[in-house]
């Protein structure tokens, strides 16, 4: 992990807030080892909310220095991170701390998309402040830390459920609930897996990625990826495996782990640049989609595109997982969200089909016709609407079991390999599994010029 060290930057105008808690200033952190193998330093703005001054309480000039500090980072186009533990808004200021919590929430805002945004949770986070949290690129909780909009108390006034704080809104919870990135045990090591995520990303939007030394050969092979498959086509397999073994070594760094465990994202080097990898989890639910997969898929895909990540995409889902409680919750409008994300997204997209690509959710997982610049396959892929199963038997109801059981091996001799796609221009090349470092890494660099005129609107409308 790169090491950091704080200073204190003389240039800094935040107005102070004494006694109150927040604090804020500019910092630099170690990078990694960029290509020309200096270790460059990175500048960031940080702002603490310190729960040991007033139980973290902020006031009007709390929340007017919270806002400073986040137009400071958007001004000098550097990351912001902040540090919060609060219990929220000064009760004794009444309605005026009310303003400086919408006054800071306003400046983060407008941070959004054009410089990184950090918070670290290191204790309670109550009310207002929790829902600043949500409003970060990544959230880094340590083990001790809790948050939640509302408390236990109010909870069992209204329910009648006695629960508490960590049960409620502790780490765990939001491994859960998706609003954690990453859990770490303190604030030492969550220093050190903020700087690690800083050397991922750029200062700010209008600038690329840093790239780094590569530790690995652009062009290693991975034999090992010719046997990951089980034989059976309903078995399951760890994709972290193919993952970790196609991006540079020990490089992939999974975000949002517990929280929709049947999509993983990922930050990785590729060659030693950044990327985003996106991928099915075969392991839970056979890696089909469902409302928490598409939209932690679509967050993090939005995130990658705002900050010039390329994007990884490896496929491996029979379609979205059916049930009627997903139908009634709205799996059209969140499903639409990934669908969304991929299709407005103009860095450099590079998509690999493992194994099954099927219907709704071979569209999409960033499929040709939503935009890909490299469609990769295995000669594993099954690329078509259905499975040969469901195809029988919705185009031949009527025949006998010894018909649908002839019916399906020619459906899947016809159009379950990835050659029926590839001559229809939705798949670039079938390759063998050992070549796919070499061959995501090749299109990496071919794509590294690649350029795209944004549409000229004000915004697009997210399918929220």
């Amino acid at each position: 992990m790169p090491e950091a060290e704080s200073i204190r930057s003389p240039s800094v105008r935040i107005r102070a807030c004494v006694p109150g808690p927040v604090t804020a200033s500019v910092q630099t952190t170690v990078n990694r080892t960029s290509v020309d193998g200096a270790s460059r330093p990175r500048s960031i703005v940080e702002a603490t909310i310190d729960a040991t001054k007033n139980r973290g309480s902020l006031s009007r000039a709390d929340g007017d220095t919270l806002a400073e500090a986040a137009r400071l980072a958007r001004e000098r186009k550097l990351p912001f991170v902040l540090s919060v533990a609060s219990s929220g808004a000064d009760v004794d200021e009444g309605v005026d701390a009310l303003h400086g919590w919408g006054q800071a929430a306003r400046a983060i805002v407008a941070c959004s998309g054009v410089v990184p945004i950090i918070f670290v949770v290191t204790g309670p986070t109550t009310a207002g402040p929790a829902l600043l949290l949500g409003l970060a690129d990544l959230v880094v909780f340590t083990e001790s830390a809790y948050a939640f909009v509302s408390g236990p108390q109010m909870v069992a006034n209204f329910t009648g459920v006695a629960v508490t704080a960590e049960s409620l809104g502790g780490a765990a919870s939001h491994r859960n609930s998706g609003l954690a990135s990453l859990v770490v045990a303190d604030e030492v090591e969550a220093d050190e897996v903020v700087a690690d995520l800083l050397t991922f990303l750029p200062d700010h939007a209008d600038q690329l990625p840093p790239q780094y030394q590569s530790v690995d050969l652009a062009d290693r092979l991975t034999p090992e990826l010719s046997t990951v498959l089980p034989v059976a086509s309903t078995g399951s397999y760890d994709v972290r495996t193919v993952a970790d073994a196609i991006v540079d070594t020990d490089s992939l760094l999974e975000l949002r782990s517990g929280f929709a465990a049947n999509l993983v994202t990922a930050l990785a080097l590729v060659d030693g640049r950044p990327v985003g990898v996106v991928a099915n989890q075969p392991q839970t639910v056979a890696g089909t989609l469902d409302i928490a997969a598409s939209q932690k898929g679509a967050r993090f895909v939005a995130m990658c595109d705002a900050f010039s990540l390329p994007l990884l995409t490896l496929v491996d889902t029979s379609g979205f997982y059916p049930g009627k409680d997903l139908e009634w919750r709205g799996m059209i409008r969140y499903g639409a969200q990934l669908a969304f994300a991929y299709a407005r997204a103009t860095v450099p997209r590079v998509q690999v089909t493992l194994r099954k690509s099927y219907g709704g959710a071979y569209i999409v997982m960033d499929s040709k016709n939503m935009g890909n610049d490299i469609a990769l396959a295995w000669p594993s892929a099954e690329i078509a609407v259905m499975g040969a199963k469901g195809a029988v038997e919705i185009l031949h109801r009527r025949a006998s079991p010894d018909e649908r059981a002839e019916l399906e091996r020619d459906y899947e001799a016809r159009l379950l390999n990835p050659y029926a796609a590839a001559e229809r221009g939705s798949v670039d090349a079938v390759i063998d599994p050992a070549d796919t470092r070499r061959e995501v890494v090749a299109a990496f660099a071919m794509l590294s010029s690649k350029r795209e005129k944004l549409a000229g609107r004000r915004h697009d409308n997210t399918p929220l």
